[in-house]
């Protein structure tokens, strides 16, 4: 349905704003379709935690915590995670360095795990 860009009754007055509303929500769907982060993987565990991510990027909730988690994997296959009270650990293959917010470093490898 075409509508002339000045409208000349009042029947055609009221149809536009509906026109207007219309098209703006087909851009945000058409939008949301186009972002990635609309297809993440969302799911409730069994500790209550939310947990979301799409293969290279997640994210989480903690609400027994508090703590909210997001982490990224980079083309080398190492994890960031970053904790929303600034914790940071990089993992790979079940070892990995953390430090937290306070500046203390631990570490796990193959063999061995501590803190400094």
């Amino acid at each position: 349905m075409c509508v002339r860009p000045h409208a000349t009754s009042l029947e055609e007055a009221k149809v536009r704003p509906d026109l207007e509303l219309i098209m703006k929500i087909l851009f945000i769907l058409a939008c949301m379709m186009l972002s990635s982060s609309v297809f993440a993987n969302c799911v409730t565990n069994a500790r209550g935690e939310s947990v979301c991510g799409n293969g290279q990027t997640a994210g989480g909730y903690n609400p027994n915590t508090g703590n909210a988690w997001k982490a990224q994997k980079n083309q080398n296959d190492v994890t960031t995670t970053q904790t929303s009270k600034g914790g940071e650990a990089k993992t790979k293959n079940g070892k990995g360095v953390y430090k937290s917010p306070s500046g203390k470093t631990c570490y796990r490898s193959a063999n061995s795990q501590g803190c400094n």
